[in-house]
């Protein structure tokens, strides 16, 4: 048993090294995230299975906080409301329950967030046309080669691994990255 738990700790440590192939991408989803924020803008979540838990995780750490006393930031994970998500689904198929969302509620300076470990979720490919027809700035949190969202978004935070649960757990620390450089940038002179 040792040894299969270190085996995952050295796994999870090789994941760590791929985030670093995307500091630069983190550092312009942060821009976009702060412009955003200071412009009346919101951030929209969406996944599926642990990318959808992810989403709501990390549109919590904004509304809510990260690490600092602080404003909450507008942020929505488009996975909670379960009227919506089972009526779309019921009357439109599930791979408009983000699409429509995304029609009803973002406005060109919001920023939407698709979380797919595969990069091939129907739905979240859905909400990301949305998006794009509204001219609003699209992220990826992508796995494996990125999927058809990797050409789909405007940046793409892509962790090339098969496993699941590394590629989640990468998106999870990149998105705590990223809460943590916004709520400097924006409230660490404010303190």
């Amino acid at each position: 048993m040792t040894h299969k738990i270190k085996n995952y700790i050295n796994a999870h440590q090789d994941a760590i090294n791929l985030l670093n192939d995307n500091i630069e991408v983190i550092e312009k989803i942060c821009e976009k995230v702060i412009f955003s924020l200071n412009n009346g803008g919101k951030l929209f979540f969406m996944g599926n299975g642990g990318s959808a838990a992810d989403a709501q995780h990390l549109a919590a750490e904004f509304v809510g906080r990260f690490r600092r006393e602080r404003k909450p930031l507008a942020a929505i994970a488009l996975t909670t409301d379960t009227s919506i998500l089972t009526a779309i689904g019921n009357d439109y198929g599930y791979d408009q329950v983000f699409r429509r969302q995304i029609e009803a509620l973002a406005t060109s300076n919001d920023i939407v967030f698709g979380l797919s470990t595969s990069g091939n979720s129907a739905n979240v490919i859905e909400g990301i046309k949305a998006a794009k027809s509204k001219n609003i700035t699209t992220v990826g949190f992508l796995g494996k080669d990125g999927g058809a969202l990797k050409n789909m978004v405007d940046m793409d935070m892509l962790i090339p691994l098969n496993e699941t649960s590394y590629v989640q757990e990468m998106h999870i620390l990149a998105g705590h990255i990223i809460c943590e450089i916004v709520e400097s940038e924006l409230f660490d002179d404010k303190l």
